[in-house]
């Protein structure tokens, strides 16, 4: 499947967000552990959330997909062994949330993936469960997937490497309930994604755990667990996707006029609710309602560069990337070392992809910097990415006659995002 992006003049429209991932994957294994039925409301309906869905039926779990809901039956932070491998396909974040999660299964685990799952690693997360009590091995690749899980789950003090990846320090402490001690999380190295380790405690609170933050004396947080609080079956609704969301955003700011996304808590946990700011610094005007965002660009305000760090919300690097590839001033953006490890190397799928469209751009290991350059239609290949795909997609808005491949990875996050595109196209007014 391949989409052929046409030029758009500046553009009003009103679009509602889809609703977040990172949510709705986290709701729903805190439902399984918790000990009777909950339901989640306005699930998203993705590639990835039904490998966690489909993941955690294999382990025992029964679990209702409805259009608008999910009705989980928990057991009690009893998981089985599944009768086979649990391939959760490109998923990192069904693979890294249930790695310390199927320590409590009553059986081996093993977790395996697609080609490029096999490539992104999971050796420090691993490590750390080994010392807490697991017997976990990776019997293809060490520290890659498959993986295969056993043992307990002591608790107790832990040290992990917080600059890898936050979903291994999410993993730990979704878990952490069922744990047989007390869990104290202590980090090494420099910790990114903090705003993704924050939703993971506010989905646990709302279930009944007991999460305390703590700060050691080099500063870094220290998370702590009670053993003795389990989670509690309930009613969860999932929020607004700000990385989702993104796209809409970009694409007024980019081609110019207004957007407005329903659906969207101001007041988020989440980290790319930070993308608003950017944008505003580049040159837009941004409002809220209680539950929408609108976005302005006047086409007589240039956009501007910025030099930024990005360590917490790596999901929109890609979208600012885009916008300021049509800047009038260079865009620094550091602290994205960990783009190397996503769905693809990101930082090489910017670079790449601006390039095939006349963009400049350098990169290092830990930063890119994007120059204004005149911009050509062109053909961008994702590479599996749903990201690269749909950032792209709306840079072509701008330049016109651009060429995504492989359109349909979008299904791992956003599976109406080229029908939302279309319609966008269609029934807009121009401003």
């Amino acid at each position: 499947m391949q989409m052929n992006i046409g030029k758009s003049g500046p553009v009003c429209f009103t679009i509602a967000s889809p609703a977040s991932k990172s949510y709705t994957h986290r709701a729903l294994i805190i439902a399984a552990l918790a000990n009777g039925e909950s339901e989640i409301i306005g699930q998203l309906d993705a590639d990835d959330t039904r490998m966690t869905a489909r993941a955690l039926m294999q382990m025992g779990i029964r679990l209702d997909w409805c259009m608008d809901n999910i009705k989980v039956q928990g057991q009690g932070g009893r998981l089985y062994e599944p009768a086979g491998e649990v391939d959760i396909q490109d998923s990192g974040t069904s693979m890294r949330l249930l790695t310390a999660v199927s320590l409590l299964a009553d059986g081996p685990v093993t977790l395996t993936g697609s080609a490029r799952m096999k490539e992104r690693p999971l050796g420090p997360l691993v490590d750390t469960l080994n010392a807490a009590g697991g017997r976990i091995t990776c019997p293809v690749n060490p520290g890659y997937p498959p993986v295969r899980i056993d043992g307990e789950f002591t608790g107790g003090d832990i040290i992990i490497d917080g600059s890898i990846s936050s979903q291994f320090i999410s993993s730990l402490l979704i878990a952490a309930p069922y744990a047989e001690n007390d869990v104290h999380i202590f980090l090494t190295g420099d910790l990114v994604s903090l705003p993704y380790i924050m939703m993971t405690i506010d989905s646990m609170q709302a279930f009944g755990a007991e999460v305390v933050i703590s700060e050691e004396k080099h500063g870094k947080p220290v998370f702590s667990v009670s053993s003795m609080k389990k989670y509690k079956p309930g009613t969860y609704v999932i929020e607004g996707d700000f990385s989702s969301s993104s796209y809409w955003f970009a694409l007024a700011a980019i081609c110019g006029g207004t957007v407005t996304v329903t659906g969207l808590n101001p007041k988020s946990a989440q980290g790319d609710r930070r993308f608003l700011e950017i944008l505003e610094k580049m040159g837009c005007s941004v409002s809220s309602d209680k539950d929408s965002i609108t976005l302005t660009r006047d086409l007589k305000s240039p956009l501007m560069g910025l030099n930024i760090n990005m360590a917490d919300c790596p999901d929109i690097v890609q979208t600012v990337c885009m916008v300021a590839a049509a800047s009038e001033l260079p865009t620094k953006i550091t602290g994205v070392h960990h783009l190397r490890m996503k769905e693809s190397d990101r930082i090489a799928a910017i670079a790449n992809g601006l390039a095939n469209l006349g963009g400049v751009v350098e990169t290092e290991e830990d930063a890119i910097i994007i120059h204004p350059a005149p911009l050509h239609g062109g053909i961008i290949h994702p590479e599996n990415d749903h990201r690269t795909a749909m950032s792209f997609a709306i840079l072509g808005c701008l330049v016109g006659d651009v060429t995504i491949l492989d359109a349909g990875c979008v299904t791992k996050s956003y599976p109406g995002f080229w029908e939302e595109l279309k319609r966008i196209w269609q029934n807009a007014v121009l401003c």
